[in-house]
């Protein structure tokens, strides 16, 4: 059964837009070429959350990816980068990515807050998701190699 990872996370500052991107489009790159990778998005909201959906064929696929590469050498970064950051995992029925809208719906009502360095009241009351919902997200399917001849 397909496993689904919702992840957002608010920057602390504008300035930290450049470090942000060098590790998300690093992490992107791996999980693409990533076995059970099964499709996602990037897209943000209008408070200056960065959002992130990924499918995966199974729970263990996931794990190996966030535990390992650009991801895991991207993580310890987010505690500074970031002032608000939550998550969830769920299994679902098929292999779609859910939509930006069902994304906020399963993190406000699923999602675990991760830590961060300075973090806002919000983040300090619990709250997972901002007022807004993501938007424009930016689609990631799986790199498929190439068989030699």
């Amino acid at each position: 059964m397909p496993t689904v990872s919702v992840t957002r996370l608010r920057l602390a500052s504008r300035w930290r837009l450049p470090q942000f991107l060098f590790h998300s489009l690093r992490s992107i790159a791996q999980a693409r070429r990533s076995p059970g990778y099964l499709g996602g998005w990037t897209g943000n909201d209008a408070e200056n959350g960065y959002w992130t959906a990924t499918v995966w064929k199974s729970p263990e696929a996931m794990r190996l990816f966030r535990n390992s590469g650009a991801h895991l050498k991207a993580m310890p970064k987010l505690l500074h980068l970031s002032n608000q950051a939550s998550f969830t995992h769920f299994d679902q029925e098929s292999s779609d990515v859910p939509t930006p809208d069902a994304a906020w719906e399963q993190l406000s009502r699923a999602g675990r807050m991760s830590k961060v360095n300075a973090p806002t009241p919000e983040h300090l009351a619990g709250e997972r998701v901002g007022r807004t919902r993501p938007r424009s997200p930016q689609h990631w399917a799986p790199k498929r190699h190439r068989i030699a001849d």
